[in-house]
């Protein structure tokens, strides 16, 4: 059992796959894939979001992955794949490595927002 956010880092990057923007591009252009944001509210505000993402902040992601709440946001469906991203991974990857511990089959870590924006990716 993982004791510090290094060691919990550790574990969430290697249970959780990381993919490109180009990568995360072409799952997109398939459809059915949900896209979510995890970084807070603020950051946002400076620089948009992931064209089509769905903002959640990291620290309510478990009440809105819940199918069993009222909270429960029903663009997440443990069938469907899901892209997490932040800032710079982190954020991203331990989200990711929750939604797989609350049975999310196929969940996947783009990294960082600046990753995604830096490969040309659409803004909103």
């Amino acid at each position: 059992m993982p004791t510090s956010v290094k060691e919990m880092l550790a574990a969430a990057n290697a249970a959780v796959p990381r993919i490109s923007p180009e990568q995360a591009r072409e799952m997109m252009a398939k459809g059915n894939v949900v896209v979510v944001d995890v970084r807070d509210a603020p950051e946002l505000q400076g620089g948009g979001k992931v064209k089509g993402a769905v903002h959640i902040s990291r620290g309510m992601l478990e009440f809105r992955a819940d199918p069993d709440l009222p909270s429960h946001d029903k663009a997440l469906a443990k069938d469907k794949p899901v892209i997490l991203y932040c800032a710079s991974g982190g954020r991203s990857a331990l989200a990711g490595k929750l939604l797989q511990d609350m049975g999310y089959r196929e969940v996947y870590n783009l990294g960082g927002f600046k990753d995604w924006v830096d490969a040309g990716g659409a803004v909103e």
